[in-house]
């Protein structure tokens, strides 16, 4: 009987122990209405993210289009997308922001420039440790609670997330907050444009 409730109370602080450590893993810092966070964009320069009541906008640039892109060296649909990343934002670049957001590894600044050199990422690239702390919020934010794949997008007009296309459901053509995996650049250019032409989505 002695050994079964050792066991038992064993068994209790493992469990109760590991459950901790997952919950620890998911906490950060919420961000506070107004509070500024400067991100540097590997290619030089940097730019301001302000929380907004319901989401972020880039300083002096609050009436663009805003799209955080997720993505990591290591990831083949990122590699394939960049060059059409780049694309789409030298043709939006008047109206339109994008940010692209390393997550999942640890690598020095000159390995990002070498993916963008490789793939042709030339856009605003960002390998800040305060990364993970803004892509935290914006999950929150969206409540997404799936298991996170690369790339992963989210679309932001006025410091509201957005409604986007969803290729793959067309029937559920404005159903999600993010772009989840690979997705045609075409559909996104096209969100760009709805969500300029009508407003907040």
């Amino acid at each position: 009987m002695k050994k079964i409730l050792l066991f038992f109370c064993v068994f209790v602080f493992i469990s109760c122990s590991t459950e901790e450590s997952i919950n620890d893993d998911f906490a950060f810092e919420k961000f506070e209405l107004g509070e500024k966070i400067s991100l540097e964009n590997v290619h030089g320069g940097s730019k301001n993210i302000v929380r907004t009541q319901n989401g972020f906008v880039v300083e002096g640039e609050e009436d663009k289009v805003l799209l955080f892109d997720f993505f990591g060296t290591f990831c083949q649909p990122c590699k394939e997308e960049a060059p059409f990343l780049t694309d789409l934002w030298k043709e939006n670049s008047k109206h339109f922001v994008l940010i692209g957001l390393d997550h999942f590894e640890e690598v020095s600044d000159d390995e990002i420039r070498k993916f963008a050199h490789e793939y042709g990422a030339y856009y605003f690239l960002s390998n800040s440790p305060k990364n993970q702390r803004l892509i935290s919020q914006i999950l929150e934010d969206i409540a997404y609670k799936n298991m996170e794949q690369l790339p992963f997008k989210v679309m932001l007009y006025k410091g509201e997330y957005q409604s986007l296309s969803d290729y793959r459901r067309p029937e559920n053509e404005k159903g999600l907050k993010y772009y989840l995996g690979s997705v045609p650049i075409s559909v996104i250019n096209s969100d760009i444009h709805k969500i300029l032409n009508t407003g907040v989505k």
